[in-house]
């Protein structure tokens, strides 16, 4: 049975359509991904997790608290902090958060590399290897947030909040933006995550119809070299990582 042109026509202004708003949807992610990589390290180094409240006692210290300092107001316009991102070492309190957070971050850039496999695999191939990333980092981020209260009960949270601090007990302080920050970050993993196991989905329907596998198989070798382009890209990678790193220790 053959098909009218008018329907061939239309067939192809479809997929055509299709074709750039998966695109432009390609892009909006990416931007995204972008975005919440930045708001990782954001979370990561930002003393504004916890905060003192002004309903505090008379002559008690005023401040902020993060994953690896506390800066507490003095008499200069800079707030006197101790400790930082500097010296690697998180509060002794907040390590597992740190290191969650830390994982999350490393999660979250590697997919950000993983943008630059586009030219060397199949796109479905790179969707689904992000969205994993972003899973992982998602995941990550809410174990983090949720130990987090968990570890309120420490000397340093005492000293800034007050002796009534307990575990999801603040005291005389409040959350404060990088902790709601990193709640929203939660969030937006799960909504990059999804977003590109759907683009992986979509992308055998924006292959041509001549390289779909009804003919002779064409589009299942073109798979086949999309993807041993991208295995030798990830081995020599790894072997230059590998050869880079051992230079460096002799």
């Amino acid at each position: 049975m053959s098909v009218s042109p008018a329907l061939t026509d239309l067939s192809r202004l479809y997929q055509t359509e299709f074709v750039r708003s998966a695109r432009a949807v390609g892009v909006l992610w990416a931007i995204c991904t972008l975005c919440f990589a930045i708001i990782q390290v954001v979370v990561l180094v930002q003393p504004s997790w916890i905060g003192t409240t002004d309903t505090r006692h008379p002559g008690a210290p005023s401040g902020t608290l993060g994953l690896f300092e506390v800066c507490v107001e003095s008499d200069w316009p800079v707030p006197d902090c101790r400790g930082g991102l500097s010296s690697l070492s998180p509060l002794p309190s907040f390590q597992s958060v740190a290191v969650l957070v830390g994982v999350s971050l490393w999660a979250v850039w590697t997919s950000v590399l993983c943008l630059c496999l586009f030219r060397f695999c199949s796109a479905a191939t790179v969707y689904k290897i992000c969205a994993w990333l972003q899973l992982t980092a998602g995941f990550c981020l809410a174990l983090a947030c949720l130990l987090f209260p968990d570890s309120w009960e420490s000397p340093e949270m005492r000293a800034l909040c007050g002796d009534s601090v307990g575990s999801f007990s603040p005291g005389n302080c409040s959350v404060h933006w990088a902790y709601i920050l990193a709640i929203l970050g939660v969030l937006d993993a799960a909504i990059l995550a999804t977003l590109a196991f759907v683009l992986a989905n979509r992308q055998d329907a924006l292959l041509p119809p001549d390289t779909k596998d009804g003919k002779g198989g064409e589009g299942k070798d073109l798979n086949d070299v999309s993807q041993f382009r991208c295995f030798s890209f990830c081995v020599q990678t790894w072997r230059n990582l590998c050869f880079t790193v051992t230079i460096h220790s002799s």
